[in-house]
C-alpha cells in the first residue's frame, strides 16, 4: 500500500471560468485550494504539494520537471463562458495533453470537466471532453477524486461530488496553496464558494447541473476566509453562487441575519482586507421579496469595499426569448430591481448612513459602494431581429431614469451537452452575427460611455490600481475586484506597482486617469493635457511657470482635485 506521506504531488492550474466562479488570474478560484486541501486530508503532507500557473509553466520549462518527477499530477481547468483575459491565458488542449505525456507517474484531469473543459477555447459546438492522455478523467469533483485516489494508493475512484463537511476540512487545509501563486500576495484575489447549484433551469446555463444550491453556513465561510487571511490573502470575492440574496435561506427568500453574519463575519476575521466584493445576484429574489432584498442588500453595502458588482441575469429583454427559455424575470421587473440597489447600495463612501460601520480610508470621490450589473446573453431559442430592439430599449430607459448601472455584459451563447441549448445555440448565434455586431456596437457608444461617465465622473479616484500592460505610449492597469474597470495612463510606467489614479476621461467601457495625486511639477505634458479642461496651451503655461507651490489657477476646471 501506498504511504500518503510518501507521495510528492504537483498541482497545475489551468485555470477555470464558469457563470458563478472565476479563476483565471488575478482570480484563483477555489478548485486548486480545495484539491489541495484534499490531498493534506488524505495523508500527504502540505511540504509535498507543489502548485503551479499554466503561464508559470510557459515562462519556466525547468517548472515541467514538477510534473514529470511527482508520483501523482493534478491538472484542474476548464471554460463554461467565454471571456478575454488579461491577467492570465488559460490552458489549451494541447497543452493539457503534453502536461499528460510529460507526467511520469499518475496522472488526473479534472474541473467542470462534464461541461467540455478538454476543449476550452475551441467553441461552444466542440466542447466534448477526452481524457487528453491522463490517466484518470474525474467527471465529478476533481478534489473529491484526488482525495479518493490518494486514499485508495493511487488504484483508482468512482466518481463523486464532496459535501460541506469535506469543504470545512479542505478550504482550511488547502488555504497555503495561495502563497504559491505567481501573484501573490498583493495582486491576487480569492474566489469563495457560499452555494453552488441553482434552483432555476435557464435553457443555457450549466449552473443546474450542480443540482440545487447547496449553501454553506456562515461559520464555514468565514473561517476559510479566515484562513486565507491568515496565509496572506487579502483581497477576497464572494462569487461561487447563482444569487448571494439566497444564502442562509430556503433558496428563494433573503435572510438577512445570515448574511449578516457571513460579511460581519469576515470582517472580523479579515480586518485589514482590500477587496470584499460578490457576484451574481438574482433580481427575481428582489422583486418577489423587496424588502428583505433591501435589508440584506444594505448589510452588503455596509460591509463590502467600493466598487462592487451585483450581476443581473436579465440575458434577454424579449418576452417571447424569456418564455421559450425559462428565463425568469421581465424587463420591467429587473429595472425594479435595478431601481431597489441603486436606491439601497448606490451611495459613495462618506455618504453612508450614520450608522453604517465604517471600514478603511474610503472617502466620498470613490466609486458607488454597490450597483447592479446587466447579463444579456444573444443566441438563445427564440431570438429574432425585435430581440436586440428590446434589450437596447431597456438599457435606454436605465439611462433615462438617471440610474447606474456598474457594468453592461453583451455576449453570444456558449452551448453545453446537458443544457436545452445544445442543438439550437451555435446556429442562431451565427444568424444573427451582423446584427450583433452592430446592435453591441450602438449599446457602447450610446449607453456605456455616458454611463461610465455617470458612475466615475472625472475626479474620482481609484484606488489602488496595479499597472499590467504597455500598449500605444500608454500604461494599462486595474484594481482588483468584481469586473474592475481597465485604467489608461499616460506614458510608459514600471508595471506591477500599484498607485492610485484620479479619472480623466472615458471610453466605452475603460477609463483614462492620471497617477493621484497629480504632481504639477513632475507631471508630463501628456498627463497634464489629459485633465478635462486644460489644453495643450495651458499645459505648457503650467510646464514653464514651474515650480508651483500650489496647484496652479485654471479657470476651466479645479485642479486641485486631481493634484491633492
Amino acid at each position: 500500500m501506498i504511504d500518503p506521506a510518501e507521495l510528492d504531488v504537483t498541482l497545475v492550474d489551468g485555470y477555470v471560468d464558469e457563470p458563478a466562479h472565476f479563476g483565471v488570474p488575478p482570480y484563483i478560484s477555489t478548485y486548486p485550494r480545495y484539491t489541495a486541501g484534499a490531498l493534506v486530508d488524505a495523508g500527504v503532507p502540505a511540504d509535498n504539494v507543489t502548485y503551479h500557473t499554466i503561464d508559470e509553466l510557459r515562462d519556466d520549462k525547468s517548472k515541467f520537471n514538477d510534473v514529470a518527477d511527482a508520483d501523482l499530477f493534478v491538472y484542474v481547468g476548464g471554460m463554461t463562458v467565454p471571456g478575454k483575459y488579461v491577467g492570465g491565458t488559460p490552458a489549451e488542449p494541447d497543452e493539457v495533453r503534453e502536461l499528460a505525456w510529460v507526467a511520469e507517474g499518475t496522472s488526473v484531469m479534472g474541473g467542470p470537466v462534464r461541461f467540455g473543459v478538454g476543449e476550452e477555447n475551441a467553441g461552444a459546438q466542440e466542447m466534448e471532453r477526452s481524457d487528453l492522455d491522463f490517466d484518470f478523467l474525474a467527471m465529478a469533483d476533481v478534489e473529491a477524486a484526488a482525495y479518493d485516489l490518494v486514499s485508495n494508493g493511487l488504484e483508482g475512484f468512482e466518481d463523486r461530488y464532496r459535501d460541506n463537511e469535506e469543504i470545512d476540512r479542505w478550504a482550511a487545509d488547502g488555504a497555503f496553496v495561495v502563497e504559491q501563486h505567481p501573484n501573490y500576495p498583493d495582486y491576487l484575489i480569492c474566489e469563495m464558494e457560499t452555494s453552488r447549484g441553482c434552483a432555476y433551469r435557464c435553457s443555457f446555463c450549466t449552473e443546474p447541473m450542480y443540482g440545487d444550491p447547496a449553501f454553506r453556513s456562515a461559520d464555514s465561510v468565514v473561517r476559510e476566509v479566515g484562513n486565507l487571511y491568515d496565509h496572506g490573502a487579502r483581497h477576497f470575492r464572494l462569487g461561487r453562487q447563482a444569487d448571494i440574496l439566497a444564502f442562509g435561506g430556503d433558496g428563494e427568500a433573503p435572510n438577512p441575519d445570515a448574511i449578516r453574519r457571513l460579511y460581519g463575519g469576515i470582517r472580523e476575521v479579515a480586518p485589514d482586507l482590500k477587496t470584499l466584493h460578490l457576484d451574481n445576484m438574482n433580481p427575481v429574489t428582489i422583486v418577489d421579496y423587496p424588502e428583505k432584498s433591501k435589508e440584506a442588500i444594505r448589510v452588503i453595502a455596509e460591509h463590502n469595499t467600493a466598487g462592487d458588482t451585483a450581476a443581473f441575469g436579465l440575458e434577454s429583454a424579449d418576452p417571447v426569448v424569456q418564455a421559450e427559455n425559462n428565463l425568469l424575470v421581465s424587463a420591467e421587473e429587473c429595472l425594479e430591481a435595478v431601481r431597489i440597489v441603486n436606491e439601497v447600495g448606490g451611495w459613495r463612501p462618506g455618504e453612508d448612513p450614520a450608522d453604517a460601520p465604517t471600514y478603511g480610508d474610503e472617502a466620498a470621490d470613490r466609486l458607488p459602494k454597490l450597483l447592479p450589473g446587466i447579463n444579456l446573453v444573444h443566441g438563445l431559442t427564440g431570438e429574432r431581429e425585435e430581440t436586440f430592439a428590446h434589450n437596447k430599449r431597456f438599457l435606454q430607459s436605465v439611462l433615462d431614469e438617471g440610474l447606474l448601472l456598474r457594468r453592461i455584459n453583451i455576449r453570444q451563447v456558449m452551448t453545453f451537452e446537458g443544457t436545452d441549448m445544445a442543438e439550437t445555440g451555435v446556429e442562431l448565434a451565427e444568424n444573427h452575427k451582423q446584427q450583433f455586431k452592430q446592435y453591441k456596437q450602438a449599446v457602447r457608444e450610446e449607453i456605456d460611455n455616458p454611463m461610465l461617465n455617470r458612475v466615475v465622473p472625472p475626479g474620482t479616484v481609484l484606488k489602488d490600481v496595479t499597472l499590467e500592460y504597455h500598449q500605444d505610449g500608454k500604461t494599462f492597469g486595474r484594481q482588483l475586484g468584481t469586473y474592475s474597470l481597465l485604467v489608461g495612463i499616460p506614458g510608459e510606467r514600471e508595471l506591477g506597482q500599484t498607485i492610485d489614479v484620479a479619472v480623466t476621461d472615458h471610453g466605452y467601457r475603460s477609463v483614462t486617469g492620471v497617477p493621484h495625486p497629480l504632481d504639477v511639477n513632475d507631471a508630463s505634458m501628456d498627463e497634464l493635457t489629459a485633465i478635462p479642461g486644460i489644453g495643450k496651451r495651458t499645459a505648457g503655461d503650467i510646464l514653464v511657470d514651474r515650480p508651483h507651490e500650489s496647484a496652479p489657477s485654471v479657470d476651466e476646471i479645479d485642479l486641485a482635485k486631481f493634484t491633492q
